[in-house]
């Protein structure tokens, strides 16, 4: 019995918004254009009519399904996927996320103003099951919306960090056969991870045969972040360089030589400048300074 109420409310929307189609377009798309179109310039004109005509038609095509109430079904699949993707559309350009719920929300009240006018070909049984229909249906479009705006922040972080990543570790190439790996902050193993495969990509494709990686910026140390130092000095070493490290400052010695880390086979400068001519020394290449 309740399924044929069901049924009988979907048949009835679905007749209502066949006959006012042109109407609840109309109604919907102008709308659209005073919050995506216009100055805003989210969406072009075509865009929104092509959006609106598209909405409607899906939603028809759910409520003539077997079962529109069934949120698993391929029309609501269908219907859900158009918002997510109109809803990325708007948020890559700039839209917001709040105008979006807005005007969903102004589709549905439309919706509703429409079975409203009318009463006289709807029963009230009919008219009660049509407007859980509608709060159900975009309630569940409301939060694909949203799940739209947390794939595209997610995505906006993960490529923020990416970049923050890059450039805080940046690798120079100083002289042929010479890089520089400023290592500032903290190494941790996700960091160092990154790092460390930067660094021997960049080594294997420069020939490099020094690398002089700087602690100047490394405000404190532990045993992890000494363990990961060791790390890389170890991978750079069976790559063929030469591992040369500078910029350690006396807090830092004091605390390599507490935690007992041994350091020896690995050459160590007191600053970047020191560090550089020693690479240049065992390339064979002198620096002097050129009189004026």
């Amino acid at each position: 019995m309740a399924q044929e109420k069901s049924s009988s409310a979907s048949t009835k929307l679905t007749e209502l918004l066949k006959l006012q189609v042109g109407s609840i377009s109309e109604t919907i798309e102008k709308e659209g254009r005073t919050i995506f179109g216009g100055s805003n310039n989210l969406l072009g004109t075509d865009e929104i009519t092509d959006f609106c005509i598209e909405f409607l038609q899906l939603l028809v095509a759910l409520l003539e399904s077997r079962d529109p109430h069934n949120d698993g079904s391929p029309q609501f699949h269908a219907l859900e996927m158009f918002f997510n993707s109109l809803s990325k559309q708007i948020l890559v350009r700039g839209g917001r996320v709040e105008d979006l719920v807005r005007y969903i929300q102004f589709m549905q009240r439309t919706l509703i103003e429409a079975l409203a006018h009318d009463k006289k070909n709807i029963t009230v049984d009919d008219t009660r099951d049509a407007l859980l229909f509608l709060s159900s249906t975009f309630n569940e479009l409301i939060l694909a919306v949203f799940q739209a705006y947390l794939d595209e922040k997610e995505r906006t972080i993960n490529a923020q960090e990416a970049e923050l990543r890059e450039t805080a570790t940046p690798i120079t190439e100083i002289w042929d056969g010479v890089l520089t790996l400023p290592i500032i902050g903290t190494l941790d193993s996700n960091r160092t991870m990154l790092v460390m495969e930067a660094l021997l990509n960049r080594i294997a494709k420069e020939h490099a045969s020094a690398v002089v990686m700087d602690l100047t910026g490394v405000k404190n140390i532990d045993s992890q972040v000494s363990h990961h130092l060791i790390q890389m000095v170890r991978a750079v070493q069976l790559m063929g360089s030469d591992a040369i490290i500078t910029g350690i400052r006396p807090e830092i010695a004091r605390a390599l030589t507490s935690l007992n880390i041994d350091l020896s086979g690995v050459t160590t400068r007191a600053s970047l400048s020191d560090g550089l001519k020693e690479a240049f020394r065992r390339m064979g290449i002198q620096v002097s300074h050129k009189a004026i």
